[in-house]
């Protein structure tokens, strides 16, 4: 900063990348953002309250009193139909700002003193999760589960949308089955469920989506 205080430390811990924004202040180090190359960030409100959260599945905006404004999916960064996010921007102090475009399309933005730096802190982590890399149950509350399985239900939309556009004028599209890795995450995220200590009405709630 002009001040002289440490804006973002950029650190390495085992096999990931870590970013790290400071507040401008000098005995208080009051963390504003933290960025992991695993796909795990979080953006802080000054009096430290959670502003952003994102994983590998998507991610969360909440106003200060910690209501949801928004909630999204990345969209999947293989081939295929791709669901646009709407940019968002935030300014975590007068120096320091957050763009966020796309999962791999996280940018940092420092300006100072007539001179800019701008740090992507997005990652290409892998978003279509076979069933064997889903997150263990007990790493997985209400949030995750939904977005893992509505994450499968819009995935399930785009390959019966590429059916109908293979077969336009007939139903065969409509009778098709969904592709057997789709089937395998639906059947494990119902097992996660089972595991998950959450609520029947939950459960019951992610299955119709998942098997909608």
């Amino acid at each position: 900063y002009p001040s002289g205080n440490l804006a973002i430390i950029i650190t390495q811990q085992s096999d990931q990348l870590i970013c790290i924004v400071q507040e401008d202040e000098l005995r208080t180090t009051k963390i504003r953002a933290l960025f992991q190359s695993d796909g795990r960030s979080t953006c802080y409100y000054p009096n430290g309250d959670e502003w952003i959260n994102m994983n590998i599945q998507g991610g969360q905006y909440l106003d200060q009193a910690g209501n949801r404004v928004r909630r999204w999916i990345w969209p999947n960064l293989s081939a295929g139909p791709q669901v646009p996010l709407s940019p968002i921007f935030i300014s975590l102090n007068r120096y320091v700002g957050v763009r966020i475009l796309a999962q791999d399309k996280i940018f940092v933005s420092f300006l100072a003193m007539g001179r800019q730096a701008k740090l992507n802190m997005g990652t290409k982590e892998q978003v279509l999760l076979l069933a064997s890399q889903l997150p263990s149950p007990a790493r997985l509350g209400e949030d995750e589960l939904l977005l893992l399985a509505f994450r499968v239900r819009i995935l399930q939309l785009f390959d019966r949308m590429r059916g109908c556009l293979t077969f336009p004028s007939s139903e065969q599209w409509n009778k098709m089955q969904p592709p057997m890795y789709l089937m395998t995450q639906a059947v494990k995220i119902l097992e996660l469920c089972m595991a998950a200590d959450i609520s029947e009405e939950l459960r019951s709630s992610i299955k119709a989506i998942v098997k909608a």
